[in-house]
């Protein structure tokens, strides 16, 4: 799209609205009188959490695909719609740019209010196409991107925020993570999978902005900082496509990557969040070809994925040092099933160091439903420690693992579903499974792929049903201790409390 600004009188009103914390046909976001600290996803500062759901297909005007971001306040205070349509949104919407393909929130500036991150891959950025930009979107007192801070944008060039060199299909905002350290650092993570390292294509990389200052730092697998980084640079390797974090950990996906002669077995780097000259420290790497992980590497395992971590203690640790990691590897094969899927999870020590606790698929002792060919489990995952200042168990750390490929019959090839199991202990001792007519409201019908949107907040799960009938299309909230088949106990819908008609894949992203 390059830098051109492009707007209908409409568009100009609804940047006006835009300005008091109000989407089309929104209500006000009540302001609150200062910013609290240490509510998450609070743009507002009323101290209730909001929740951001991303169309990225949908159609702006005669543009398809330019996508668009809704925010619907906690407390039942308005929603606020978005695009680059609106005057204080940088850019003009496009053909498959799909603003909102990726999201993170944290607080990037301290000042108590969340902020909101926007991937879009696909933007041209001048003549180059799919180079990629990403949004960093303030909160205040009056609402998202409503005070006086202006959209911060990330994007490529030798004067620009993330420096570097603009190229084709480098897809920078693929993947986001943001949060704060265990110091109290912010931080920010940006995917750079398409990024080609010298003459190799698509080895990929990531941008790690930190700190309030947001000084930045560009890593990929032939970066030497403190360390060297796991892996080789090879072509699509795609180093960057998934991202997970903690505040002592992060880890990042290389689901292209070659071991020895297997072709796309896939990969993962870990980091900490210790920085020398902006990049942070590598401290590991997994993948099946190590003899202290499960399984062999086979082509098209794409271990990395899909990535969720969160902190963990120990029993008798007297600090959160420690992290757990969950790994998809949707195209595992069980035996002769061809794609099942399977899920790898690790217990990270502060210093890096890790051991494999569980290996989940359809199969394991006690999991509900079975594994078939085709299923992808893995394909997506979210998870979540309801309480990371204790003791973690099976009931305080929980993880929800995307099946898309998942079939009830061959009526509903491909309706997905959504298996949920405890990070602690067997994933088969409290399991439950949800999925379209079971749990998830509507009927079940072929491609719904149920399980490609999850997302994790401390007392929801959140399952987006952006295809398939009109009656299951939406976000649906379920507790982490759901009974399987039982009904969530929100669900946020278009055309709803505020929330526009119009759109295409409403839920594709949710945070």
């Amino acid at each position: 799209m390059g830098r051109t600004w492009r707007h209908s009188a409409a568009a100009i009103v609804t940047g006006t609205l835009l300005a008091w914390g109000l989407g089309a046909g929104g209500t006000p976001a009540v302001a609150a009188v200062a910013c609290p600290s240490g509510v998450d996803s609070d743009f507002n500062g009323d101290g209730i959490r909001d929740t951001v759901i991303a169309d990225p297909e949908a159609t702006l005007g005669t543009v398809a695909k330019a996508g668009e971001v809704h925010v619907v306040y906690g407390g039942g205070k308005g929603t606020l719609t978005f695009s680059q349509t609106l005057d204080n949104i940088p850019g003009a919407p496009e053909a498959n740019d799909q603003y909102g393909y990726a999201l993170a929130v944290y607080d990037a500036d301290l000042d108590g209010c969340s902020d909101l991150v926007v991937g879009t891959p696909y933007e041209d950025m001048g003549t180059v196409p799919d180079a990629g930009v990403v949004h960093l979107l303030y909160g205040s007192t009056s609402g998202l991107n409503a005070g006086t801070k202006p959209v911060k944008e990330f994007y490529q060039g030798t004067d620009k925020p993330l420096g570097g060199g603009t190229e084709t299909d480098d897809w920078v905002g693929y993947s986001l993570a943001a949060g704060k350290t265990s110091a109290g650092a912010p931080y920010l993570l940006i995917g750079n999978p398409g990024e080609s390292i010298g003459t190799v294509d698509d080895a990929g990389g990531f941008y790690y902005v930190g700190g309030t200052a947001q000084t930045v730092g560009f890593v990929h697998q032939d970066t030497e900082t403190a360390g060297a980084v796991p892996g080789t640079a090879e072509q699509d390797d795609r180093f960057g496509t998934t991202l997970a974090a903690t505040p002592t950990h992060f880890a990042v996906g290389a689901p292209g990557e070659a071991l020895g002669t297997v072709a796309f077995a896939g990969g993962v780097g870990l980091f900490s969040h210790a920085l020398t000259t902006n990049s942070p420290k590598p401290v590991n790497g997994l993948g099946q070809d190590q003899d202290v992980i499960g399984g062999a590497p086979e082509v098209d395992d794409q271990f990395g994925a899909a990535l969720a971590m969160v902190p963990y203690r120990a029993s008798g640790a007297t600090s959160t040092t420690e992290s757990l990691l969950a790994v998809g590897v949707p195209g595992e094969d069980l035996s002769t099933t061809v794609d099942a899927g399977a899920v790898q999870v690790f217990k990270l020590a502060a210093n890096g160091t890790f051991a494999e606790t569980a290996w989940i698929d359809q199969n394991s002792a006690d999991v509900d439903q079975e594994s078939e060919a085709g299923d992808f489990f893995g394909k997506r995952l979210a998870a979540v420690n309801t309480s990371p200042n204790t003791t973690a168990t099976a009931t305080t750390t929980r993880l929800a693992i995307g099946v898309p490929g998942e079939e009830s019959s061959e009526e509903h090839a491909e309706k997905g579903g959504v298996q949920i199991v405890p990070l602690v202990g067997a994933p088969g001792a409290s399991d439950q499974w949800i999925d379209p007519g079971y749990g998830v409201p509507g009927i079940p019908a072929p491609r719904q792929l149920a399980g490609l949107s999850l997302a994790a907040t401390p007392s929801l799960l959140y399952v987006g049903m952006p295809y398939g009938p009109a009656e299951a299309r939406g976000v649906h909230g379920f507790p982490w201790n759901v009974a399987s088949g039982a009904a969530p106990t929100v669900t946020i819908k278009p055309g709803e409390g505020g929330l526009p008609a119009t759109g295409v894949a409403f839920g594709t992203t949710v945070r």
